[in-house]
């Protein structure tokens, strides 16, 4: 099911003492989290909205000023949030997908249309983002790259061509 919002960063910090914020970029660059005109808050019932007045990036962060956000005090009490977007505020390149939407697909062979597994989380800390599959042999690790990787269809399957142990849990054993 694709989330009407999307994560796309969290304040990890008060900047100065008028009540900017330090966020965590979670989307392709930092310029992106920056050049959003609001950032949303998950509440119980649904999300809330606050219009962003400035936003700059500092590193490989972002420093935000968030209307209603005054204070040193009152931008601390947003620290830990993570913030969301919805989809709309996004434009994707042609063949490109949300993280969020590969979470539970299945990863097919190419080449026999087998089932291998199931996507279960992804990790995108290294050089190429890597899909967690549960497979009937346990957890592999498969990196979004295009020697392993041939299409990803969020709407169907991720088709993979696999290298022997790549998936299987031999790998493990050699």
């Amino acid at each position: 099911m694709k989330h009407e919002y999307l994560e796309c960063g969290k304040i990890i910090n008060t900047h100065g003492f008028r009540g900017a914020v330090k966020l965590e970029s979670w989307c392709d660059t930092p310029n992106v989290l920056a050049g959003l005109d609001a950032l949303w808050f998950a509440e119980r019932d649904g999300y809330r909205s606050v219009a962003v007045k400035r936003a700059s990036v500092l590193g490989a962060f972002v420093v935000a000023e968030l209307s209603g956000v005054e204070t040193e005090d009152a931008a601390n009490a947003l620290r830990g949030k993570t913030v969301y977007a919805p989809r709309a505020a996004f434009s994707l390149p042609a063949g490109g997908y949300f993280l969020a939407d590969v979470v539970g697909l299945p990863v097919k062979n190419v080449d026999s249309g087998e089932l291998i597994g199931t996507v279960t989380s992804v990790d995108t800390r290294g050089r190429a983002n890597l899909f967690t599959v549960k497979t009937p042999n346990g957890d592999a690790l498969l990196p979004d790259v295009p020697q392993f990787v041939i299409r990803v269809d969020v709407e169907d399957a991720i088709y993979v061509r696999p290298i022997k142990g790549l998936l299987d849990g031999e790998a493990e054993n050699a």
